[in-house]
């Protein structure tokens, strides 16, 4: 969609955001705020410190800031009540694959009973017309093969992070087909993997740790240097994500539900950079600083990576589906996101204005499409 379609889209468009004090969730919060939409937020308090949440502004633009536990019924019931949503993104997790190592059933509880109760309220109310469910490129069953995986691939997950996005695949497939389709709701989920960008502040991964230490005047600490990832700017899948709500709200009930089920938003298969290709493009854009390698000391939970760093292929999407059904492809490339992504930064350190940034960032992520037509 270009520009003003989705403006067109969302404008006046009463639009609930759970897990807007995340770092994706309040990245979109924030764009769909400037697309003129009436968005209301459900989450609770933001997991860091610093947030982007809280040095962006975020709630300054919203009309509500719901703060619960997607795990309360309840409590998420209230919030939906008194926003009465048109289209939910449901973006409240736990992201980290480390954490569901060290706290599996929490891991569960949250990923996969918070996305059945947001199903139920969509079953239960008069609205939403649509819902979208991030889920991640971990639900897939690895298979350690060359290619890039499509929405068709067999689902998985070899660690309880991933099972539990695969658990929410399923759900939202079973409450599409038992009860959501036959009222005209759409249901879709949306993966994506590998996500930088500005005002991410969690521990342990990598952009935020190369800030920390760049700011600091230290060595970026790195422990798989060699290793490929698809890495992507986080506005580039919040469009996607957008792109897809979009649809879902225009399209008639018949190209709704053909619009429904999983979507991949990813970079190009042959967009995937090393590690150290990642610091070190980070470091140059900071214009000083150095980084080392380190051995990894957190046990089980990075099996995975040190076989990847020995070798095995990484975890690609197949993103023909958004092309050619939704006309999405990523925008910003590698050495572009970068210096997005460490400018956001530098601005935070200098005690910049943030939600300006942020807002400056979403126009110029827009503006190529705008020059070119859409």
């Amino acid at each position: 969609m270009t520009p003003e379609e989705l403006r067109n889209a969302y404008r006046g468009r009463r639009v609930l955001v759970t897990g807007h004090t995340g770092f994706e969730g309040g990245w979109l919060a924030t764009w769909l705020a400037d697309l003129g939409a009436r968005v209301a937020g459900f989450s609770l308090p933001p997991a860091t410190e610093p947030s982007l949440f809280a040095a962006a502004r975020v709630a300054d633009s919203l009309v509500a800031d719901g703060q619960g536990d997607v795990r309360e019924l309840g409590q998420l019931e209230a919030a939906w009540k008194e926003s009465r949503p048109e289209v939910v993104f449901h973006l409240a997790a736990q992201p980290l694959v480390d954490q569901g190592y060290r706290e599996p059933v929490a891991t569960v509880a949250v990923n996969v009973l918070g996305a059945a109760h947001v199903l139920e309220l969509a079953r239960r109310k008069p609205l939403p017309a649509a819902v979208v469910i991030v889920t991640s490129d971990r639900c897939y069953e690895v298979r350690d093969w060359p290619y890039a995986y499509r929405e068709t691939d067999r689902l998985g997950g070899d660690d309880v992070y991933g099972a539990s996005k695969s658990a929410v695949e399923l759900l939202a497939h079973a409450w599409r087909q038992s009860f959501l389709a036959e009222r005209g709701v759409a249901v879709a989920t949306a993966r994506a993997g590998s996500v930088i960008g500005g005002g991410d502040w969690t521990p342990g991964l990598l952009v935020p740790e190369c800030m920390r230490a760049l700011a600091g005047s230290v060595p970026v600490k790195v422990r798989y240097p060699r290793m490929v990832r698809p890495w992507q700017h986080v506005l580039d899948p919040l469009s996607g994500y957008l792109t897809l709500g979009g649809r879902l709200l225009a399209a008639g009930p018949a190209e709704r539900q053909a619009l429904s089920g999983p979507w991949n938003f990813a970079p190009a298969f042959e967009a995937g950079r090393t590690v150290w290709e990642l610091v070190e493009t980070v470091i140059a854009s900071w214009g000083s600083g150095s980084w080392e390698s380190v051995k990894d000391d957190r046990g089980k939970e990075r099996e995975r990576e040190r076989g990847r760093a020995a070798g095995l292929p990484p975890l690609r999407l197949s993103i023909d589906k958004a092309r050619e059904a939704l006309g999405w492809t990523p925008r910003w490339g590698f050495h572009e996101m970068v210096v997005h992504t460490v400018d956001w930064y530098r601005a935070f350190f200098a005690g910049d204005d943030m939600g300006g940034w942020c807002r400056r960032q979403i126009a110029a992520y827009m503006e190529p499409a705008e020059d070119a037509g859409g």
